[in-house]
């Protein structure tokens, strides 16, 4: 049921690993929080929690290291090389790691839905809006959108094209009406670390672009931790992945 692999990555030139949980079903890619690496969600139950629908099939989860997260937390080098490794992540993600999730589930034109939370909803909504051809939805959980809080520098080109709370404004033409055929769902709490401003601001300005999208506000008693994003995943797996839609993924990638 668990497939662990990874190479060195040209575009991060770094070793990067890559876990898969399941056989066959729609496939979800899961970004790690800020730190974190790809069997984070495993250690914090997540894979638990989704067992049932990995059991029926489903879905298949994978997860890779966040490695320009972890540049990120570390305050590695400049501003502008973490702002250039944050670009650089999202290469690998659509030019390497793309084609290693269709090749496994044996569908070159598979569609994929992109989850995570606090960076990794970051991640998730920066991987469907810069690649809508692959991406059929996201799932962005207590998101962290605009990273220069974290970067404490001006916006680079590297940071403007990774960043859709940047982008998104400027944004025209057959990217945009591609986008616009995808689905975002945000959810945040209000409880302890919790910024729901952040995700209802990503809402305003994808309803400014015409862009389908949701904002669920879970209320005060849910905190930026990972007993809620458990609960959030349990609700919103079920949703995004219906038995019907999953039956069409049931020869892919045994």
């Amino acid at each position: 049921m668990k497939e662990k692999t990874g190479w060195r990555s040209p575009r991060l030139d770094e070793e990067v690993t890559v876990v898969r949980w399941g056989e066959i079903g729609i496939p979800i890619l899961m970004f790690p929080t800020a730190g974190g690496d790809a069997e984070e969600i495993e250690r914090f139950l997540v894979i638990d929690t989704l067992a049932p629908f990995l059991e029926q099939g489903r879905i298949k989860v994978y997860s890779c290291d966040s490695v320009a997260g972890k540049v990120m937390l570390a305050g590695e080098g400049s501003p502008e090389h973490r702002m250039r490794m944050i670009n650089r992540f999202q290469r690998f993600v659509g030019q390497e790691l793309v084609p290693a999730i269709r090749a496994d589930c044996q569908d070159d034109s598979i569609g994929i839905i992109a989850a995570g939370s606090s960076i990794g909803a970051f991640n998730a909504l920066a991987a469907l809006c810069r690649y809508p051809d692959v991406f059929t939805a996201a799932l962005c959980m207590s998101g962290t959108y605009d990273l220069r809080r974290f970067l404490k520098a001006g916006v680079t080109e590297d940071l403007y094209f990774s960043s859709p709370v940047h982008y998104l404004p400027d944004l025209e033409g057959p990217p945009l009406e591609r986008l616009r055929q995808r689905f975002v769902l945000l959810a945040s709490g209000r409880g302890r670390a919790e910024d729901i401003d952040e995700s209802w601001r990503v809402a305003k300005l994808l309803d400014e672009k015409s862009v389908p999208n949701r904002m669920d506000d879970w209320g005060e008693k849910w905190h930026h931790d990972w007993p809620t994003w458990r609960n959030m995943l349990v609700r919103y797996v079920d949703e995004l992945v219906p038995a019907a839609a999953s039956d069409d993924a049931a020869t892919a990638g045994a």
